[in-house]
């Protein structure tokens, strides 16, 4: 008889070994749910941060491929997590660049990034159906879906299309996850180059979240402006209950200096090399800005440890399942099936 190798069903999108560094020695971590209708309770990290067959692959002939390969990487990252905890600090160059891939993969391997994107895409399939107008949804459908439509159909996808909120729109699990690691590449060098301090404490704690990766902005910038991972004053990541890393503006470095080509690359490889990172103890401020980012970055859950209850902040965010602030204007309008443009030359006119 031979034997069938099991399926993981299960998946977390925050790493368990990650979350262990926020639990008890039974594994137990205080979770809080954004939703104000939902009180606090007590889970096991294997219960949260998780979602079943969330990267189940099934054009795959191992369908928790990708599952596994995070856990290989998860693996690798708790090891480096472990050297700075006791003292490993600054990391190797080669570990560097390896926690830094881990952390953009992070923050962007969630269900918020899914769905995110999903909306992004059904927004502008909105606003490209609606801003035609219902004469024009027949070739919209030619140029975009590939067959000639019905009356009926047009009909159908008008109405779906330029709904509040556009049309149901899903990617798969190999979408997501394609999406996000090839945003994790584009992302890492924006961590790796960053000048590094490890904080540790001892009175005071950090907690996390559904998505503990943290972008702190400028402290002179518009807040219409956003913030990204190119443009933020820094990134917080707490590692455990005791230990934070933020990786802070590379552009510091060079304040006072003529900035040029030499010179950033001069300044890049002391980064790189680790020569600017340093250690430093948790006091009181430092531990409150990082889990009011943390707070503040979380979707739907903020986790802590079960004697840490003191350290969340007072005013926690409501539940933001997207990672982009609502969009106006165009994209808001009701649209009554007139073009919105009318094309050049219509009944005559020029």
């Amino acid at each position: 008889m031979t034997g069938k190798k099991s399926t993981a069903k299960l998946h977390h999108y925050v790493p368990q070994g990650y979350l262990r560094g926020f639990a008890t020695s039974q594994e137990r971590i205080r979770v809080i749910p954004l939703d104000r209708s939902r009180q606090p309770f007590t889970s096991n990290v294997k219960n949260v941060a998780a979602q079943n067959h969330f990267y189940t692959v099934g054009e795959f002939e191992e369908p928790d491929v990708f599952e596994k390969a995070l856990s290989e990487v998860e693996g690798k990252v708790l090891a480096i997590i472990n050297g700075f905890a006791n003292g490993k600090f600054p990391p190797s160059e080669e570990d560097r660049w390896a926690f830094s891939h881990y952390a953009a993969l992070q923050s962007v391997r969630g269900p918020a990034t899914r769905r995110t994107s999903e909306h992004v895409r059904a927004t502008m399939v909105r606003l490209e159906v609606g801003v035609g107008g219902r004469e024009n949804v027949g070739a919209w459908i030619r140029d975009n879906l590939g067959f000639d439509p019905t009356s009926e159909q047009e009909d159908r996808i008008w109405g779906e299309a330029t709904q509040s909120g556009g049309p149901p729109i899903g990617f798969s699990n190999l979408v997501h996850i394609q999406n996000a690691v090839e945003t994790a590449i584009e992302l890492t060098p924006y961590l790796a180059t960053r000048p590094w301090t490890l904080v540790r404490f001892e009175q005071r704690s950090l907690i996390t979240s559904d998505a503990p990766v943290s972008l702190v902005p400028r402290p002179d910038g518009e807040p219409r402006e956003g913030v990204g991972f190119a443009t933020a004053w820094g990134v917080t990541f707490p590692l455990t209950r005791k230990v934070g890393l933020l990786m802070s503006d590379p552009m510091a470095v060079l304040e006072g200096t003529e900035a040029d080509d030499l010179r950033v690359r001069q300044v890049r490889e002391m980064v790189l090399s680790g020569r600017i990172d340093r250690i430093q103890s948790g006091i009181t401020a430092i531990e409150k800005m990082f889990n009011l980012q943390t707070a503040w970055s979380a979707r739907e859950y903020v986790f802590h440890h079960p004697e840490d209850e003191q350290h969340v902040p007072d005013n926690l965010p409501d539940v933001e399942l997207v990672n982009i602030k609502p969009m106006g204007g165009l994209v808001d309008m009701d649209f009554d099936g007139e073009p919105l443009f009318a094309p050049h030359g219509r009944d005559g006119q020029t």
